[in-house]
């Protein structure tokens, strides 16, 4: 059971992060019959630490000896992750701590820490959109998700950027105490106890402006003409090429098939109008390519992981999203 949950950070903490860890372990919730954890913040050595924000510090009580005793090792996320170097005594002990059991949870960019660690080899993960490319490269042994919410693989969970970290503790209080406990603490903290889709409905991803030698015409005819549908045959013709020469030379100038860029560009328009108009899904879904209300949902729920409706829910409120 989890009862026992240690936070460790380094200099530069990200000040939500950490308070995402502490509004769902660290708060005394017992008059509502919630389990009660014995939650404790540490760092390399006990002291002031400065936060983020540069505008404060957090005093920590603990040391590392602190993690010994975790069944669960929580890392927020913190400055400069992508070029720093982490503490081998933190790191040494994160090892230790998987190797007796323990559960570790990484909130946003807390992912690089577990990558110094060697945690994420050849484990699925994830983390904030901005730097699953660092990520990768840093840690390419790591079976990077980049479009979900969070991952669990074994005792190795790891959560996307910020509000992300919310549903990840969530999962982890549902899958160790009951949904009746998780759905408890997400009301007292008025969050959803369960969001649809992944991260990849909040990626900011403009609408593609290549640079082509050959196609770049064609690419420009393309994304003013999404509505239509677009044949291999019909851009050839328009490239002047056979369908089999163009076809390989989109691929080696885009890096993709026409049909892949076409789809790619038709959500991103229509992700563009269902946050900017007041259409309805069925003329977003004619003006964006996808003739349907029906086959605009199949595409968004294949490439965001959400439907039409709950996109603009997200991104409108509810007032405008009716």
């Amino acid at each position: 059971m989890l009862r026992n949950v240690a936070v460790a950070l380094v200099d530069g903490v990200n000040p939500f992060e950490l308070g995402v860890l502490c509004e769902v372990f660290g708060i005394d919730r017992s008059e509502q019959g919630l389990p009660v954890y014995d939650f404790a913040v540490c760092a390399v050595e006990s002291g002031q630490l400065p936060a983020r924000s540069g505008a404060f510090s957090i005093n920590v009580p603990y040391g590392l000896d602190r993690l010994e005793e975790a069944d669960l090792i929580a890392i927020p996320a913190d400055q400069h992750c992508e070029a720093r170097t982490y503490p081998e005594p933190l790191l040494d002990a994160l090892r230790r701590g998987v190797e007796r059991g323990a559960r570790v949870l990484s909130v946003c960019s807390g992912a690089f820490v577990l990558g110094a660690a060697g945690l994420l080899d050849g484990r699925r993960c994830t983390t904030h959109w901005r730097h699953v490319d660092e990520l990768a490269r840093r840690h390419p042994k790591a079976r990077l998700e980049p479009d979900v919410l969070y991952v669990d693989e074994g005792p190795v969970i790891t959560s996307a950027g910020t509000a992300a970290g919310i549903d990840a503790c969530l999962h982890l209080v549902r899958q160790e105490d009951g949904p009746e406990v998780a759905n408890t603490i997400a009301r007292r903290m008025v969050v959803p106890p369960h969001r649809d889709g992944g991260q990849a409905q909040y990626i900011e991803r403009p609408l593609t402006h290549t640079r082509c030698d050959t196609v770049g015409e064609v690419l420009v005819w393309m994304a003013e003409n999404l509505e239509l549908d677009l044949t291999v045959e019909q851009l050839a013709a328009r490239a002047h090429m056979s369908p089999r020469t163009f076809a390989r030379r989109f691929q080696q100038e885009t890096g993709t098939t026409p049909y892949r860029w076409v789809l790619r560009q038709r959500v991103l328009l229509a992700q563009q109008l269902l946050e900017a108009s007041d259409e309805t899904v069925d003329v977003v879904a004619g003006r964006s390519g996808f003739g349907t209300a029906a086959g605009l949902r199949h595409h968004f729920l294949r490439t965001l992981g959400t439907t039409p409706h709950a996109y603009r829910r997200t991104f409108r409120g509810p007032a405008r999203a009716a």
